[in-house]
């Protein structure tokens, strides 16, 4: 039986002494058929162990209906990493952050308006509980304990950032070892007095995260925690971009100069990201550390890590190499990766049909009554889009329509003009109109654009959270069409017209011969989603600074492929270009 334990400063595994050298790859982030790939990488770099997050709305989409197939496979993902002969961590905490929608924590839970999030609270914890009693059992035979890679698994993710519920945390490290877990447990905080104090777990062993100041952040853990390995669990050796922003970058001498202190403290260390991969479909979180300053990240989760969002090596991959094998004392030998297929420009595809969305929502959707614009999560929705519909009596005078409030972002029709967009945190943009006297449809079209993963604002219900009015008078009775865009074979496409405005679907045809990466550009496009096959790459939106989104090769076929852009305004050309290259700003 080898367990992982610590005698003093020193980590030992099988009663010998180890220094863990990590790097976080995400399995839910990547397409399957790259995983071995990204893991021979991992190691080739001189890694000896993969540490990954486990995102409970990815396993568990609705109540009692779980997923752990495709992108989901969790236990192929293990296995591989054991096959490559890698070490595993494993971080299944309730909330991960991890810049994904809501921290990982299934949207499901805001239907319930009694549920306390992430503290002792009867009905989160019962949950949770029914999540972990399928969850773990299939983590129990790759325990080290069992002659599996796993070697540590974390207790909650960077808790004393967000509480300070000690009997929350007890609750799940017993329900962890309830449950057979018996490899080393663990927390992992920022490297502060309020955060260390709340989120650690006496008798476990604590971490800090951190991207600089190696010795003031290990110094403050040792406050804590005077004999135990050092770690940093998260070396930020990068960082993510928000719609709007510039694309962050950091220098490879900048980045193996930090890990270059840890290692001469003799710390073990995992590098976030070592490989960041994509937040396909509508899998971005957001930030929100004031009340109107809502920030949702961008589709690419590129990280400007080690290996890029393609799984290139970056200049931070040989850097960091160099340093492992100069401290290691390790002969490292001539780098030896997976052949790569490369990349190709298949060039610019014209979107001959379309499908106004308007005209068509009753094809994808089948609508709902209700006396208020109800959010998503009361309608059992999770991610997308939601319409409200409504009909207001004439004449009335030019007043402004108030949503209150709308997360995120909506767009206003009446009788079906569009009459302006209104966006959570821009108090710049209004919609004002008069009434006719015959009386008008008002329609508004409202996208999440991601949940809040990090900070006070997690509770982040999605489409208008409490009503509309038209100036001081709420407005009742609304047809609701709930858009998760995740099944799209209703629509009814026709030609293309090419003075086309306002929310629709363009569907366009491209010949591969041979399977490569490619990279999708729209330059003539203002904001939406992309489908190639069926497969929702992600968001774009012309504010950048994301420019090209990654398809990954196994997401085509041979012959004929299809690709439907959902754009929510207007493009100046309805074509696309597949390049060979990113942009990501």
């Amino acid at each position: 039986m080898a367990v992982l334990t610590y005698q003093g400063s020193q980590f030992m595994y099988d009663n010998k002494p180890v220094q863990i050298l990590s790097g976080a790859i995400h399995y839910f982030r990547v397409v399957p058929e790259y995983w071995e790939d990204r893991l021979l990488k991992l190691k080739a770099c001189g890694f000896n162990t993969v540490e990954t997050y486990v995102p409970w709305n990815f396993h568990e989409p609705q109540p009692g209906q779980y997923r752990f197939e495709g992108m989901a496979d969790l236990e192929r993902f293990i296995q591989i990493a054991a096959d490559v002969g890698l070490y595993v961590i494993v971080r299944p905490s309730p909330y991960i952050c991890a810049e994904w929608e809501f921290g990982g924590l299934p949207s499901w839970l805001l239907a319930d308006d009694a549920i306390r999030l992430r503290c002792n609270d009867e009905q989160f914890l019962a949950n949770v509980d029914r999540y972990y009693d399928v969850l773990l059992p299939k983590l129990q035979p790759f325990l080290s304990t069992r002659g599996g890679p796993i070697i540590a698994m974390q207790i909650e993710n960077e808790y004393g950032s967000f509480g300070n519920d000690a009997s929350y945390l007890k609750y799940l490290r017993d329900g962890m070892v309830r449950r057979g877990i018996d490899v080393l447990l663990f927390t992992s905080d920022g490297p502060t007095d309020h955060m260390l104090q709340a989120g650690s777990v006496p008798g476990h062993l604590a971490t800090v995260n951190f991207g600089s100041g190696t010795q003031g952040a290990f110094a403050k853990l040792r406050t804590y925690q005077a004999e135990e390995p050092l770690m940093c669990m998260e070396y930020w050796n990068g960082w993510f971009d928000h719609w709007g922003e510039s694309h962050h970058t950091r220098g490879a001498e900048d980045v193996a100069g930090v890990f270059e202190e840890m290692l001469q403290e003799r710390a073990s260390v995992n590098f976030y990201m070592f490989h960041g991969g994509t937040n396909f479909g509508f899998y971005n979180g957001a930030n929100c550390q004031q009340k109107n300053q809502y920030e949702p990240t961008i589709t690419s989760y590129d990280y400007d890590s080690l290996l890029s969002e393609s799984g290139e090596p970056t200049a931070k991959f040989h850097a960091v190499r160099e340093l492992i094998a100069r401290y290691s004392g390790r002969d490292m030998g001539e780098l030896v990766l997976p052949e790569s297929k490369g990349t190709f420009a298949y060039g610019r595809v014209e979107l001959t049909e379309q499908a106004e969305l308007l005209r068509q929502v009753d094809n994808i959707s089948v609508p709902v009554q209700r006396t208020n614009p109800e959010p998503m999560e009361k309608l059992g929705q999770d991610y997308g889009f939601i319409l409200y519909q409504t009909r207001i009596s004439g004449p009335r005078e030019r007043q402004e329509l108030v949503v209150q409030e709308v997360h995120d972002r909506a767009l206003v029709f009446v009788d079906g003009q569009f009459q302006g967009v209104l966006e959570r945190g821009n108090d710049a943009l209004s919609v004002f109109f008069e009434v006719p006297e015959e009386g008008a449809d008002i329609t508004i079209l409202v996208e999440n654009m991601g949940r809040i993963n990090y900070g006070p604002y997690l509770r982040d219900p999605k489409g208008i959270t409490e009503g509309v009015r038209h100036g001081f008078q709420f407005l009742f009775d609304w047809t609701i069409h709930c858009l998760p865009l995740t099944e799209l074979s209703g629509l009814q496409f026709g030609e293309r017209s090419t003075d086309m405005e306002g929310p629709a679907f363009y569907r366009g045809n491209f010949q591969v011969n041979e399977a490569q990466d490619t990279f999708l550009r729209l330059d003539h496009w203002t904001k939406g989603v992309v489908y190639v096959n069926g497969f929702n790459l992600g968001r774009y939106w012309d504010k950048g600074p994301q420019k090209t989104l990654y398809v990954p090769a196994p997401l085509l076929r041979q012959g004929v492929n299809e690709i439907i852009v959902f754009e929510l305004h207007k493009t100046t050309d309805q074509a696309v270009t597949f390049v060979n290259k990113a942009d990501l700003g």
